[in-house]
């Protein structure tokens, strides 16, 4: 999974993964050239595009689902949809919405062990307070979804990448002897493969904390560790 705000080019790191195909549950292809099933309006669709993957012929190397955070939307309107408003009191919707990530998961498992694809799920970023048993709370960016979902497909993913841009500290003068740090952004935008306070990430490659938001570089950082 990768995750960030929005405009980084998430898409289009999916996009360039090897012959890909992109399930969409939000219209962000934009002017990208790549094959794609019709937007998705509900959580049934995007169950039978997993299904056409595994079931029919092709030669699709990567299936690329765009975006997690809207897909549970679609789940959470299919949960409302089939559940009467007694069945999803006391905190029961969400345990009925990651039954159905489940589903999804299974869905790509098995894409991924019978159909040799690698799967990419793309994600929204937002920041949450952290209660860290450690230390003091603290704000960090984390994927835009429900606790029990984001749980869910952390656990499942070999990797979650953070991308975000460069940032450095400058310190400015602003008189009377004192200073101040800014932070500037360098325009360079970075996949940050290890958690840090700030953020949250892993990855089960051993890969460099950050490496450039491309494919390529991506595909290169898994061939260094791998020789």
């Amino acid at each position: 999974m990768i995750y960030g705000p929005h405009g980084m080019g998430k898409t289009t790191f999916g996009a360039k993964a090897p012959s890909p195909i992109v399930i969409q549950t939000e219209d962000g292809l934009g002017l990208l050239d790549v094959p794609h099933f019709p937007l998705a309006s509900t959580y049934k669709e995007v169950v039978e595009a997993i299904g056409a993957l595994y079931e029919e012929k092709h030669d699709y190397q990567t299936v690329v689902l765009d975006s997690v955070d809207w897909l549970e939307n679609l789940i959470n309107a299919h949960v409302n949809n089939n559940y009467e408003a007694k069945e999803l009191a006391y905190g029961k919707s969400a345990i009925y919405a990651a039954d159905c990530f489940r589903e999804i998961l299974e869905g790509l498992t098995a894409l991924r062990n019978d159909r040799d694809m690698a799967v990419i799920l793309i994600a929204h970023s937002e920041i949450k307070r952290f209660e860290n048993p450690e230390t003091e709370p603290y704000d960090r960016y984390q994927p835009k979804l429900q606790a029990r979902a984001s749980a869910l497909v952390q656990e499942w993913c070999d990797a979650v990448f953070f991308t975000n841009f460069r940032v450095v500290t400058k310190e400015t003068e602003v008189g009377f002897n004192s200073s101040a740090r800014r932070g500037i952004t360098t325009g360079e935008r970075l996949i940050y493969t290890t958690e840090k306070p700030a953020y949250l990430a892993k990855n089960r490659y051993g890969l460099p904390d950050s490496i450039p938001l491309s494919w390529d570089a991506f595909q290169n950082a898994l061939a260094q560790k791998a020789a």
